[in-house]
This record gives structure tokens, sequence and C-alpha cells, in this order.
């Protein structure tokens, strides 16, 4: 009996024993590994990056009214896409800034030159001059035709038999007549379209294309007489051939040549118009006989007219300080 009461005990204690060292090593065994949420799994990042835009900016300073080369340019990933802003630098070549650009500016449309300056070629200039239904064609004229400009020198009442009416500029492209004009811009008085629908504004401009050494002339014909505009087919390419008529003097007189060469080049360009034409040249084609006299300072109106005695007309122009006196 006291034998089998030792067997029992000592198999108790190898139980214990053994329920011991799997109790220990199950402790020494890793966990195994949890099991991703639903959330985790469809964000692999805790932290997910930002959207990025592709924008062009300035690799250097751009200077305003400089052209854009188009190595000054590149394209960089912002975080934000602002409006007006380019994707490409191709575009951009040759645009020039109205403002002073630094290195890693964003280029914007509303940075860049537009408008009817981009429509002006080179070496001419845009130039408005006075228009309604009577010299503009009865309002038929629209940006793009072409127009020759006609010009109406009347003497007086009297001497209708003086007034004179030419050609004064032929095949002069229209930029914009009225409010509207070639670059499609709406124009910027057009704050109430259904307003003006309603009345029309009228018309008192026409916007020309004109070579800037005919400035001049332009400007002085409006000055003293009345223009018409005269519309033509923009096929017909037929000018005035300038060879057959003489240049008029400059009111600037240019320097005299140097080495006793009595030649001296043509003016032309923006040579051409820094040297002027006067009022007495311009009337009467630089015929000689106009006389140009002193006046005296602050007269402001013109004297009484005067029959010369090779029975010409002689008009004395006083403007400010200045007197100018025309022989027809």
């Amino acid at each position: 009996m006291i034998n089998l009461t030792k067997i029992i005990a000592a198999i108790l204690v190898l139980l214990a024993l053994a329920l011991g060292g799997y109790a220990w090593m199950l402790s020494r065994t890793a966990p195994p590994p949890a099991m991703p949420t639903p959330s985790a799994a469809a964000n692999p990042s805790k932290t997910p990056q930002a959207q990025t835009f592709p924008v062009v900016v300035a690799a250097k300073a751009l200077p305003a009214g400089q052209p854009i080369p188009l190595d000054a340019l590149r394209v960089e990933r912002l975080p934000i896409n602002p409006a007006g802003a380019f994707q490409e630098t191709a575009p951009l070549a040759g645009r020039v800034p109205v403002i002073d650009l630094g290195e890693g500016s964003p280029l914007l449309q509303g940075q860049l030159v537009s408008g009817l300056a981009l429509r002006v070629t080179e070496g001419e200039r845009a130039i408005a001059v006075k228009a309604d239904e009577t010299t503009g064609v009865g309002n038929r004229v629209q940006p793009g035709d072409f127009v020759d400009v006609f010009l109406m020198l009347k003497s007086d009442g009297k001497d209708i038999d003086r007034s004179q009416a030419r050609l004064l500029l032929s095949r002069k492209r229209v930029l914009a007549y009225g409010t509207a004009s070639v670059d499609g811009l709406p124009s910027k008085t057009d704050k109430n379209a259904g307003a003006q629908a309603q009345r029309p504004e009228a018309v008192r401009t026409a916007v020309l294309a004109v070579p800037v050494e005919d400035i001049n002339r332009l400007t002085l014909a409006e000055n003293s007489g009345r223009l018409l505009l005269a519309l033509r087919n923009p096929t017909d390419m037929s000018e005035p051939d300038p060879k057959l008529f003489a240049d008029l003097p400059p009111a600037l007189q240019p320097v005299p040549p140097k080495g006793g060469d009595s030649r001296r080049t043509p003016l032309e360009g923006l040579d051409r118009a820094q040297a002027g034409v006067t009022t007495a040249d311009f009337v009467t084609g630089g015929k000689p006989g106009a006389v140009r006299s002193p006046a005296s300072v602050g007269a402001t109106r013109p004297t009484a007219r005067a029959a010369s005695p090779g029975g010409g007309l002689k008009v004395e122009v006083i403007r400010g300080d200045r007197s100018e006196t025309i022989n027809y």
C-alpha cells in the first residue's frame, strides 16, 4: 500500500515538471504577426505624398521689356497650379514680360505683353485717327481690313479752287475699329454687354498700323484737314510709286556728310520720323517759296490772307511763337 502511494506521488511530480517545461517553452516562442487593418492595407504609407503640377518658371532673372530666350526657362513641379501658368516652355520663347521676374518665379499670362502690341510688325506703329459713319465707309470697316487714307485740305470758304484732296497713305491695315480689334479681346468699356446691345456705342476712332516714318504726315494731315478712309480689297496690292514724287524736306536738318562728300544717305525709318516735316512743306509739297518769318511771342491766331505777287495765295499761320507762311 505504501509503495503504491509513492508511485502515484512520483508520477504527479513528473507530470508537474513536464507541464512546467512546456509552459516555459511556450513563453519563449515569438507571437504571430498581427493582421493589418483594412485602413492600413489601403494606405501603405502613413504620410501620403502631396500632389504637384508642372509649371514653367524663370531659370534666371528676366528683365521687363526684353524677349525671353528659350534657355531662360525651365519646368518645375510645384504644389500649386497658379491661374494663367504655362506647362511648356516652347510657347513662351520670344514673349516679353511687362515686369521684372526673378529666378524661380512662375510665368503667368498676365505678366506678359498682350493685345494690339503683338499685332504691330517691326517698323510699324499703331495710331488712332478719328472715324465716324461718313469717314469710315458707313461703319463697314472691320478689324483686319485694308484702307487707303485720303486727305481733304480746304483753303477757306472763298477760295474753293485753292483746296486740295490727295491720297495720303495707301493700303494700311486696320487693327481696331471702334471697340472691335484684331486681337479678339473684349473692349475694356464693354462692362454691360446687354445694355450695349440695346444702345451700340458710336464709333469714334480707327486704329491703323502705319510705318513710323509716315506718322508725321498723318498727324499733320489730321490736324490740318479732314481724313477719309477708303475700303479696298485685301488682294489688291497696288500702291503709288514713291519714285514719282519728291521727298518732303525735313524739319530738322541732318548734319553734313563727313570727308567733303556732298552725297547724303536718304533718311529712313526712325531717322526720317525724327527729322519731321513742317506744315508749310506738307501743304505745298516742299515747293520753293514757302517763307518762314519770325512771329511775335504770344500770337495765337492766323493773320489775314493776302495774294502773292505771282497770283497765288499766301497764308501765314501763327502757332504760339512760330509763324509759317504758306504759298499755294
